[in-house]
């Protein structure tokens, strides 16, 4: 074999060895599962403050590896107003304290825009970062399985 050919045999192995750990990356990065997601649902206010920081307290544990949304509704909403009494009960942090952590991290907290109405309230009335909630965002939030956690 001459010394051409030995060059063009290597050039075509070592391109084909490039080929086959590109697949190889690209197959394994299909076969990584996706990541799970924590739905959040908070339903109560300043009538049951344990209900409400249980909940946002999970929220901020899950947060550190999961995906992570939360959603207020029916009494939930007066939590999440600009007014909105600052909830204590020991041992957790108060609620806006935590409601800041979860927003400084990202985390998308939406509040129901009818229970919102129904409370008499209008979405200029909602913390900064806290969004009106849209049905997309529900399914939007994390590509692996969804797990609720109601409060």
């Amino acid at each position: 074999m001459s010394t051409r050919a030995r060059i063009a045999t290597g050039f075509v192995f070592i391109i084909l060895l490039v080929c086959a750990v590109a697949l190889q990356s690209q197959a394994g990065a299909k076969d990584m599962p996706a990541r799970d997601g924590v739905f959040v649902h908070i339903t109560h206010g300043a009538d049951d403050p344990h209900s409400v920081l249980m909940g946002l307290r999970m929220a901020n544990l899950m947060a550190e590896d999961k995906d992570v949304l939360v959603y207020l509704d029916i009494k939930a909403v007066e939590v999440v107003l600009r007014d909105a009494p600052d909830l204590q009960q020991k041992p957790f942090d108060s609620s806006k304290t935590q409601l800041r952590a979860l927003l400084d991290r990202n985390v998308p907290v939406f509040v129901c825009p009818g229970c919102l109405a129904a409370a008499g309230k209008n979405p200029e009335d909602v913390t900064d970062g806290v969004k009106i909630a849209q049905k997309d965002a529900f399914f939007d939030f994390t590509k692996g399985r969804i797990l609720t956690l109601d409060y």
